[in-house]
């Protein structure tokens, strides 16, 4: 099988899931290639997200921020769930990570959303903390739930409808040049198209490996997530994401459990990542030194990868080592906070437009997502 697009994207997790779907609105024909069975199986699928405008490097915060208008008016017939729901955020710290707070604190500056807890303050507003662990926090009143699976499957929704084409089982085997563009050759056949965008998440830089583009230094780091029990007799619907201001660990409510995870952000190679039951024994132990839980059971476990450049910012631009060749990568543990604003960034650049004005006025530089970036490998 042969098939010709304009644009070629590579991953169908929320990355090119939504890019896809901003290009298709313009009439653009686009085949989407995912590798799995279905799309979002890694990063996307395995995400615990949360959409908070403090959270990550200034350039991901700026495109939080303009994500915020899409994340709570989407188009119509995006879903029929609500993408955001309500989860304030808190940040703890006992006396030895004092310093921690303090410079957390200064970073974010004059964030209207955020206050600062007392001690006595923070047990109230964190009844499962164990008296006297942490001596301050801070409070975040901006932050909220993603509903992940809402949001990725709205994008596919949405590109379907305007004649987008998923392929899945499609692994990319090889990328090459040609006179008109670039040749895919996938497990389901040839791919010709003008433009590939490398949404490929991981395994983004043995696809541009393939291209002959330039590096960007993309290091995937496993996660781990844990679900266990809540105890008995209380209301955890009411816990905030509760965070170690090292980000040593972090819990919050799920589905009536508690999900927990070490925050983990240890070196892979892309792979079908698994947790390590060296993460879920530190994990569990960090939650027990921290709140007044016992964790008796492991009701499920799962990793994914959040893949990194070196400063923690997204890549996003054509490659200027071959033409036509675009990436959109390194979203770390932001990727889905961010995205559509970060579809509507990447989607105007593809087709030679102007960057939408509300993303800029958020104050996004748009050099800060470059590939050719100072900085980009370290």
């Amino acid at each position: 099988m042969r098939e010709t697009y304009d644009i070629a994207v590579i991953g169908a997790g929320i990355a090119g899931a939504s890019v896809a779907a901003n290009l298709a609105q313009r009439g653009v024909r686009i085949a989407l290639l995912e590798m799995e069975s279905q799309p979002g199986y890694h990063t996307t699928g395995r995400s615990a997200a949360i959409y908070s405008p403090v959270y990550g490097p200034e350039p991901i915060r700026a495109l939080t921020r303009a994500s915020l208008g899409f994340f709570n008016t989407p188009p119509d017939g995006f879903t029929s769930n609500a993408l955001l729901s309500v989860r304030n955020a808190c940040f703890l710290a006992r006396e030895d990570q004092l310093g921690d707070l303090a410079h957390l604190q200064t970073e974010l500056g004059d964030a209207r959303t955020v206050t600062r807890l007392d001690q006595e303050l923070l047990q109230s507003r964190v009844p499962l903390l164990k008296d006297g662990y942490a001596v301050a926090g801070l409070w975040d009143s901006g932050t909220s739930e993603i509903d992940v699976a809402a949001l990725h499957q709205g994008y596919l929704r949405q590109f379907k409808l305007n004649e987008g084409t998923v392929r899945t089982n499609s692994a990319v085997k090889s990328i090459n040049k040609t006179s008109k563009g670039w040749t895919l050759c996938t497990a389901q056949g040839e791919i010709d198209a003008a433009i590939v965008v490398n949404a490929g998440g991981a395994w983004a830089d043995v696809l541009g490996d393939m291209a002959g583009a330039e590096r960007i230094g993309l290091i995937p780091k496993r996660r781990t997530a844990v679900i266990v029990d809540a105890p008995e007799g209380c209301d955890i619907s009411v816990l905030p994401l509760t965070v170690d201001v090292q980000e040593q660990f972090y819990l919050k409510p799920e589905a009536g459990k508690l999900l927990i995870s070490p925050a983990n952000e240890d070196p892979e190679s892309p792979c079908d990542v698994q947790p390590d039951e060296m993460d879920i024994a530190i994990c569990v132990d960090r939650i027990e030194q921290a709140f007044d839980i016992s964790v008796r059971r492991i009701e499920r476990s799962w990793a994914g990868l959040r893949s990194f450049v070196a400063d923690k910012c997204p890549v996003a631009g054509f490659s200027a080592q071959v033409e036509g060749f675009y990436w959109l990568a390194g979203q770390g543990g932001y990727g889905i906070q961010s995205a559509p604003a970060l579809a509507q960034y990447a989607a105007a650049e593809i087709l030679g437009l102007e960057v939408p004005q509300h993303i800029l006025d958020e104050g996004l530089d748009p050099a800060t997502l470059k590939p050719n970036r100072a900085g980009l490998l370290g």
